[in-house]
């Protein structure tokens, strides 16, 4: 079994921005999401020790992942050469979401323009894990960037890397840790000892490809007229402030790139969170940075592409 993963990277890329992320598609990261649930359940009916129960439900889904993938992708590439590329697309098309970051946050971006701030509020809640009844025009702003701004990694740079690295499989792989610790990983009573496990594996899955974001994030700010020299420095100085390993590495690329400043106070569940500010407040947060910071992901995209297309070549 081989397969060019520039190719498949390429090919999954432009599948993404010509359909998004239909509904009417039955997506296997739902499935995945279901699986975790149920591996969940099962678990804490056990009395094995919450912390144990997290390790087990991340090698559960990751093994389960990785050899069912493996073995599809194997399986179909016997049968024909074609169709097991062709799978290998579909695996990696599913596991990027650029189109769909894109055409949720700017759900929101309308509504702003329009006024109509309790369907922006509602909007917004629908891509982030913060609470949103109640915040006013800026703090949607602010909510909107950020998320954009963190997905650059998460939907973008780690699938991709890990295709090009591994495969469809690993990206699927990848995929499967980044649900796992979405659902699980929150550092409140709940999860706290449960969901430490998978919280732990998606700061490791995402360590290099944050630190590749510093430095295609001023990159394409470069091209799109942005201030990059100020995006890579803000990186470098503001990049470590928040408490996640990786997500303030791009969101302070962003905010340098933007001349804006990101972070505060955020409520989730109703227990506030004090964000370090990172980045300097040059311009207000305007309804525009959200468009923006759009253009810089899809830039920051087609560099990624390019780049494997050439490591691939």
């Amino acid at each position: 079994m081989f397969e060019n993963n520039g190719l498949v990277i390429l090919f999954a890329f432009t599948l993404d921005l010509l359909l998004g992320d239909p509904d009417w598609i039955p997506h296997p990261v739902r499935w995945i999401g279901k699986g975790i649930k149920i591996v969940e359940s099962f678990l804490r009916k056990t009395r094995i020790p919450l912390k144990i129960s997290g390790i087990l439900l991340a090698v559960c889904i990751v093994l389960f992942t990785f050899i069912t993938t493996f073995f599809l992708i194997k399986f179909t590439y016997s049968i024909n050469t074609y169709l097991g590329f062709f799978i290998s697309i579909i695996t990696v098309y599913i596991s990027i979401a650029p189109r769909n970051l894109h055409d949720e946050s700017m759900k929101v971006y309308r509504c702003l323009k329009n006024r109509e701030f309790k369907s922006a509020r509602r909007n917004l809640s629908m891509i982030v894990g913060r609470d949103t009844h109640g915040l006013n025009e800026m703090e949607i702003i602010r909510a909107s960037v950020e998320t954009v701004a963190e997905n650059i990694v998460d939907a973008v740079i780690s699938p991709i890397f890990y295709t090009l690295m591994g495969g469809a499989t690993m990206a699927f792989v990848y995929r499967a840790i980044n649900t796992m610790d979405s659902m699980v990983g929150y550092k409140n009573n709940i999860y706290i000892d449960f969901g430490w496990a998978a919280a732990r594996l998606d700061d490791i899955a995402n360590y290099v490809p944050a630190r590749i974001s510093a430095v295609l994030i001023p990159l394409s700010s470069f091209i799109c007229g942005n201030d990059w020299l100020f995006s890579f420095k803000i990186a470098l100085r503001d990049g470590n402030k928040n408490p996640s390993p990786n997500s303030g590495i791009p969101e302070s690329a962003v905010a340098g790139a933007l001349g804006i400043q990101l972070g505060g106070l955020n409520f989730y569940g109703g227990i506030p969170s004090q964000k370090p500010l990172i980045g300097n407040s040059i311009s207000e947060l305007s309804v525009r940075h959200i468009r923006e910071v759009n253009r810089l992901m899809f830039v920051t995209s087609i560099l990624l592409v390019s780049l494997c297309l050439l490591v691939s070549w």
